[in-house]
């Protein structure tokens, strides 16, 4: 734990600033809070009126407390709170939780409040946390520095970090009746200055934190949340709640590549680049977490259902498929030894229905025998009350199976006030339990994510080519911001980086035309070349199978009349000719400048639908083999480059080798905006790919 965050999470003692002996204010409930916590380090409480409080001194001033002190808890009046930091500084306290709220999300005076708070607290070399926040508790120190309604949260192995307070609260009550506890609850407010961030290897390097939970709104630096939580999530699975997914937050881009990223796609890229599993509920982050705390890994995505009835074992079988596990194929071995515990009607296959007459010894053996299965990574209990005994009795009957395995097991404990004894056991075992197969198996699948997560933050970025782009700099810095390149030049970027291009032949006349068609050869495009007009084909700006001469000259005056009727403003430099290419697949790929996490690698559906089917991935550059293979596989574009039905294969392998280098090229010229290269025609297997459009937008 580094020294600043020492003082946060191990100080050697807290001052209370605006410590109260009124009970209906938060300075009282604050004060009550980490003297009833356990806490054992100094506790020094401060309020001008001096006296006494829950047995201890009131010291009118900061300077008058005594050491040690490296923490700080200030709770005055908004307006106050600069002058505390000033005297908190000078008494050399190194860190400080401003629980008062009042700044910036109360508007301008509030926002300029809150610059001067940060302002003193670099002065005197001080690190802040809020302001505007609850604070933090951490349950083993044990230390509690929030005003929160107790009892505090238990004990527990999952850590909170949190950019809201108020679902602070409600967390603390609801997981205390799910049966797990906490490590740490980290308020952060504002983030004035610390921010997730800053604290997530912090609470993640602790012994007792098995998890770290995160309800995110924003971030503050996305490159460096990135590469702080891939190396966090190396030693410690991270789980987090992003919310605000709908909100619209970027400008209309003017390519598809644009216009199809934005801030919740870059967070999905960054959370996957980052191994952070990212949760679409509270309550599912949470129960992840549980799963997460307190079973082993699963070596593959195979689970056994084991079910007392049918109806259940096909909901867990619908939902395992949903959340992209399989049934498990059963050996006949294990199918020999179901039968042998089991009556001749019950289902021996996956899922292995013992039917309701089931016994606790029937239960406890077939699982048994399921977690000998090596076909078998994981196993889903269904329990609802068997009507031959107990719940609880079944339970107890499977403990030491559980126990006893290096394979995960998760209970479905159908019902409520029938299944308390067996929920009970389990949560004192470790065991998750969830009341219905759906969340069961999406609990299980977050284990398999995590397997999954495990082998791809070891995978190495893929860098194919190593060039000199002095040139390509210099002739950067004659474009201006947010034009367009010239097309030739955009081409000759992408051959540079080993990515072929059709080349370009720019007619200003039609004669001029016809003259480069005899040139080029037949069937030739011709599109307008314009910078003014992003989607050529909308305004009638490209023509198809030139099969002559006489077409190309034809064609040119056509193109430019739509195109001047469509834009009339725009300027047109003449027509570009173009080879035709032999049949093949038609995809997008591109990249795009996000401002908090670098360039996205976006692979699709090219040709004129790709906003109208947005079947589209999005990756961070530079690219890993398995970020490729996520692009491919994400999309209907990249999975039928296999081939479907009437369509060939096309070249799988030189699509994969595109993406690639445009992702180096992406990071090596942080200066693009945008890539965009639509489409990209991937012929037949074997015989390459060529770049038939391109644009690139300097930042």
């Amino acid at each position: 734990m580094e020294e600043v965050f020492t003082h946060f999470f191990r100080p050697r003692g807290v001052v209370v600033v605006g410590a109260s002996g009124d009970p209906a204010k938060l300075g009282y409930a604050l004060t009550r809070n980490l003297i009833n916590s356990g806490y054992e380090g100094g506790i020094h409480l401060v309020n001008p009126k001096g006296g006494t409080l829950l047995g201890l001194p009131l010291y009118r001033t900061i300077q008058e407390i005594p050491d040690p002190v490296d923490l700080a808890v200030i709770l005055v009046p908004a307006p106050a709170v600069p002058e505390s930091l000033t005297q908190c500084g000078k008494r050399g306290i190194p860190a400080a939780i401003i629980a008062t709220g009042g700044f910036r999300e109360t508007g301008a005076e509030g926002a300029a409040l809150e610059k001067e708070c940060l302002a003193v607290a670099n002065q005197y070399h001080m690190r802040l946390i809020g302001p505007n926040c609850i604070g933090l508790i951490d349950t083993h120190l044990p230390l509690d520095t929030t005003f929160l309604q107790p009892p505090p949260p238990t004990p527990g192995e999952v850590a909170f970090v949190s950019h809201s307070g108020a679902v602070c609260a409600a967390i603390i009550d609801w997981i205390r009746g799910q049966g797990f506890g906490l490590s740490y609850l980290v308020s952060l407010g504002n983030q004035v200055d610390v921010n997730e961030t800053d604290v997530l290897p912090a609470v993640a390097a602790d012994k007792h934190t098995k998890v770290v939970t995160l309800y995110m709104e924003s971030v503050s630096n996305g490159r460096r949340f990135v590469r702080t939580a891939a190396e966090t999530s190396k030693n410690t699975p991270l789980v987090a709640l992003k919310v605000g997914r709908f909100e619209s937050g970027r400008k209309a881009a003017a390519s598809h590549t644009g216009a199809l990223a934005g801030a919740e796609v870059a967070f999905e890229a960054a959370f996957r680049r980052a191994g952070v599993l990212r949760a679409t509920t509270t309550e599912e982050m949470f129960q992840w977490a549980r799963a997460l705390a307190w079973c082993p890994v699963p070596k593959g995505p195979k689970v056994a259902v084991l079910t007392n009835a049918g109806g259940p074992g096909v909901t867990a079988a619908d939902a395992i498929e949903s959340f992209g596990l399989q049934l498990a194929q059963l050996s006949a071995k294990t199918e020999a030894g179901l039968k042998t515990l089991l009556p001749p009607a019950a289902s021996l296959h996956d899922p292995v229905d013992m039917l309701a007459s089931a016994t606790p010894e029937q239960y406890a053996g077939c699982l048994k025998i399921l977690l000998e299965d090596d076909g078998v990574d994981n196993v889903l209990v269904i329990l609802p009350p068997p009507p031959p005994s107990t719940a609880g009795a079944v339970v107890k009957a499977m403990l030491p199976q559980i126990q006893n395995s290096d394979k995960p097991v998760v209970f479905a404990l159908m019902g409520e006030r029938m299944i308390q004894e067996a929920m009970e056991l389990l949560r004192a075992a470790k065991v998750p339990e969830y009341r219905f197969p759906e969340a069961s198996a999406s609990a299980l699948a977050a284990l398999y994510r995590r397997s999954e997560i495990l082998k791809r933050l070891q995978e190495p970025e893929i860098v194919p080519v190593n060039l000199e782009t002095k040139k390509f700099h210099e002739d950067f810095e004659t474009i201006h911001s947010g034009e367009w390149l010239p097309a030739d030049a955009a081409f000759d970027l992408l051959q540079a980086y080993g990515i072929p291009g059709l080349k370009l032949a720019l007619a200003a006349t039609d004669q001029e035309a016809g003259k480069l068609a005899g040139e080029l050869g037949f069937p030739l495009v011709l599109k307008v070349a314009s910078a003014d007009i992003s989607h050529k084909s909308d305004v009638g700006g490209v023509l198809l199978n030139i099969g002559s001469v006489t077409e190309a000259i034809d064609g040119f005056n056509i193109v430019v009349d739509n195109a001047r009727k469509a834009n009339p403003t725009a300027r047109i430099d003449g027509v570009h000719l173009q080879r035709m290419l032999p049949n093949g697949q038609d995809v997008i790929t591109g990249v795009i400048q996000d401002a908090q996490f670098g360039p996205l690698v976006m692979f699709g559906s090219g040709g004129v639908e790709v906003e109208g089917l947005k079947d589209v991935a999005f990756a961070l550059a530079p690219l890993t083999a398995s970020d490729g293979e996520y692009l491919l596989e994400g999309t209907w574009a990249g999975r039928k480059l296999r081939g479907f039905r009437n369509l060939p294969p096309a070249d799988r392998h030189a699509v994969l080798d595109t993406l690639f280098r445009l992702a180096q090229l992406a990071a090596e010229f942080p200066e693009l905006a945008e890539v965009e290269i639509n489409p990209l025609r991937a012929l037949a297997d074997g015989k390459g790919v060529f770049a038939v459009d391109v644009r690139i937008r300097k930042g």
